[in-house]
């Protein structure tokens, strides 16, 4: 497996510098450009930026990671792409037809509000002159809670690193959906936690982390150190210096997988949580997991807000939906090159959709069904999908269909993305 991705880094690394030198990169560009509406509008997204990635990659979600220096070297990258790096106002005004831009844009967002963001990137941005929002889960700011998928990342390395046979009759009965792929060498950690995570609501995660701690023993070395999120003065510090921020919900929640009340409540407190301790108005949303429905958008649109991102990796298009607006999920592995170092031309490569262009990857749809509980007990649908006020008594309902049944490959928990093989 090891050699296979060696080969597979090789023959990226070899297309990305024939693309780049030979000019073909600059054609693409173009064709994205037309394809677009006539300007590209590029998001990307990023979670931790750390000073010492080879260091955090021992205890830490690969997937989430990037270094200070390489961060810095992406931003550089898309200003040379010929990218004006805006805020996701700009972004949505272009989209809408308010603005007309002059250049290609690239907005520059982040999810979860890690600490490492507040010590690494913010510094870089400040000092590039670069916008930048950062989307909150608000119910882990000023805590020293750590992200379920953090949590559960952790706890399973230790059941790697002990050799621990876990005692499945008192797990939940999920628990060997994510913990057996792993056993068996099937999957990595990171893998089998993303496609878990992908379709279990929040409280059988709690559930699951709630048994292991106890069947491993507990003790401080079972919660992760690392991870630690942002507090409300550092919010408030980069606020003050022109920075965005945004909701994603209050317990990061993947909102497709929760009841109608309960999406309500995690869109609209994290939203005025936001906006009463940082004195902002908040209009800009992240999907957590990068999965939404038509119920999550009717939420959003109906209580001031102009924008929700996604984790699907596609082009923006001028006149599009900017309650799906596409984003690429980058770390630092997307700018290895062939000897395992930086590579400036695969880099260029990766921001200009090259391999996308190439048919090289598949984007992974975000939208999901979703199922809303009826007061009361029973199912219903909303929104006249099958009719208003029809009650279901036990099926669930659904209420948006899923654009496609591709097969999922995801880089990070939380993070969906496309199916195509990293460096």
């Amino acid at each position: 497996m090891a050699t296979g991705k060696v080969i597979r880094r090789a023959v990226k690394a070899a297309a990305a510098g024939m693309l780049h030198y030979s000019g073909m990169r600059r054609a693409m560009a173009a064709y994205r450009r037309s394809q677009s509406g006539g300007r590209r509008i590029l998001i990307v997204s990023y979670h931790r930026v750390v000073s010492d990635f080879t260091g955090e990659l021992q205890r830490s979600i690969p997937g989430l990671l990037i270094s200070q220096e390489t961060f810095r070297r992406h931003l550089e990258e898309a200003h040379a792409a010929g990218f004006e790096l805006a805020s996701i106002g700009d972004a949505v005004d272009v989209m809408n037809g308010r603005r007309v831009a002059k250049k290609d844009l690239c907005v520059v967002t982040f999810d979860d509000g890690y600490r490492d963001v507040y010590r690494y990137a913010y510094p870089v941005l400040k000092e590039m002159g670069v916008p930048a929002i950062t989307y909150l889960p608000t119910a882990f700011i000023n805590t020293e809670k750590r992200f379920n998928h953090d949590r559960l990342f952790h706890l399973l390395r230790r059941v790697q690193e002990r050799r621990f046979k876990p005692l499945y009759d008192t797990l939940p009965a999920p628990a060997l959906q994510l913990l057996g792929p792993i056993l068996s060498g099937q999957k990595s950690v990171s893998a089998s936690l993303d496609d878990f995570i992908g379709e279990h609501p929040s409280r059988v995660l709690t559930d699951i982390i709630d048994a292991l701690e106890q069947q491993l023993g507990g003790g401080a070395d079972l919660v992760p150190e690392q991870g630690d999120v942002m507090n409300w003065d550092e919010v408030r510090r980069m606020a003050r210096d022109g920075f965005e921020f945004g909701a994603h919900t209050l317990g990061h929640t993947v909102l497709t997988l929760e009841p109608q009340e309960v999406v309500e409540r995690e869109i609209l407190e994290s939203k005025r949580a936001i906006e009463r301790e940082v004195g902002i108005t908040v209009r800009d949303f992240a999907y957590c997991n990068g999965w939404y429905s038509d119920e999550v958008i009717r939420v959003l649109s109906a209580n001031g807000f102009r924008s929700g991102v996604t984790t699907e990796d596609m082009p923006n298009r001028i006149g599009g939906d900017p309650f799906t607006l596409k984003r690429k999920v980058l770390w630092e592995n997307f700018s290895l090159g062939m000897l395992g170092d930086y590579s400036s031309s695969l880099t260029g490569c990766q921001l200009d959709d090259c391999f996308g262009v190439l048919g090289m990857s598949s984007p992974v749809p975000g939208k999901r069904p979703h199922f809303i509980s009826a007061p009361g007990g029973g199912n219903q649908v909303s929104g006249g999908v099958a009719g208003a006020g029809n009650q279901l008594t036990s099926a669930p309902v659904l209420l948006s269909t899923p654009a496609s049944n591709t097969n999922e490959i995801v880089m990070a928990p939380g993070a969906t993305t496309t199916v195509q093989e990293v460096p």
